[in-house]
Order: structure tokens, then C-alpha cells, then sequence
């Protein structure tokens, strides 16, 4: 199922944490941080942490086709479409550094799907293409939040809280195109 599917952000953190099994070890969030000496401070990856990741990494693919589809449906204005590339170059980051992590703790990363059955039909103006982005970048930022509070270890909470601070990033400006207000609440759900 897609986080398109979701029919609010907590229904995509379970599906995010329920797919996955369970939550980051410190090794695999320290290892995507970029932290290696701190990967290997807190211990071996476990096999859990491959799928894990490769629920993330399958997450990001995802995104990375939901905004080339957006790109290629010809419904946006060349600022937004800057916009939209831009956020697809962030996702393919998160996916590059993923797939490297599942192959350092010797897994072999998931490819992307060769469909991802979105609701094309559904696109009919800029707006309808702004609105299937920010409900993705929703779903990332509910997702995340759910596994940041589960880590016992601050430092590894914060690398994890990276991520979600760009996908927040996304979301927000996606609000602010569509002419929302870009924080809807003082709070994330």
C-alpha cells in the first residue's frame, strides 16, 4: 500500500512501522547519519534493520516516481516544476544513501516497482499535482515521527529527526503553493 492510499498521516506511520517490523537499531540510524565510528559504537545490524530500511528506501523510490509523474503531466508552471525536481533530487539523496546503508549491513536493497498504480486520472491542474505531493511528503513526516521518539539514544534520534525535518520542509512549502497555511498546526500527528 502507498502512502497515497492512507487515509490520514497516523494510518501511514503504522503502515510505515508495521511494514518494517520494527524501528531502527542505533547501528542503522548512526550508519544513515553518515556516523560510521558512532555506528560502531552501538553494535551489529541486524537483519531487521535491512528490511527496515528497505521499507524506507521503497518509501523514497516511491516518491521519487510520484514527483516524475507530477513532473511529466505537463500541468506545471516551470517554478513549480523547479520545485517538484528539486524535492525528487532530495528523495533520490535519501534512496542513494539507503540502498548503500542495506548493502553495508550486507542486505540487497529493494528496486523501485515497475508501477505504482497513482491516481494520474486525478491530475488536472497544478493544484491536483501540488496536493498528491503534499499528502506523500504527509505521509514521510507521520511515518518518521512515529519511530523518532522509539530511540533511547538522543544523538540517534536526532540523525532520524533529520530526515524528517526535510520531508516536513517539503510539505510545508507544498502547503504554501497551494495557498495553505504552510504549518497547519503546532504540532505533527
Amino acid at each position: 500500500m502507498s502512502f497515497f492510499q492512507m487515509t490520514s498521516p497516523a494510518a501511514a506511520r503504522r503502515m510505515f512501522l508495521g511494514r518494517s517490523g520494527l524501528v531502527l537499531s542505533g547501528a542503522a540510524v548512526a550508519l544513515l547519519a553518515g556516523q560510521d565510528a558512532l555506528a560502531a559504537k552501538t553494535g551489529g545490524a541486524t537483519g531487521n534493520d535491512v528490511q527496515i530500511l528497505n521499507t524506507a528506501l521503497a518509501a523514497e523510490l516511491e516518491a521519487i516516481a510520484a514527483y516524475q509523474a507530477g513532473a511529466e503531466s505537463k500541468l506545471l508552471e516551470k517554478a513549480v516544476l523547479d520545485l517538484a525536481l528539486t524535492f525528487q533530487g532530495h528523495h533520490k539523496e535519501h534512496a542513494d544513501l539507503l540502498a548503500k546503508t542495506v548493502a553495508k549491513l550486507g542486505g540487497k536493497a529493494v528496486s523501485a516497482k515497475a508501477s505504482y498504480g497513482f491516481p494520474l486520472e486525478a491530475l488536472k491542474s497544478q493544484a491536483d499535482v501540488l496536493r498528491f505531493a503534499a499528502k506523500l511528503e504527509q505521509g514521510a513526516v507521520s511515518a518518521y515521527l512515529g519511530a523518532v521518539p522509539l530511540f533511547g539514544n538522543r544523538d540517534l534520534s536526532k540523525a532520524a529527526a533529520s530526515i524528517l525535518g526535510d520531508e516536513a520542509m517539503h510539505w510545508a512549502v507544498l502547503r504554501q503553493a497551494l495557498g495553505e497555511a504552510p504549518v497547519p498546526s503546532a504540532f505533527m500527528s
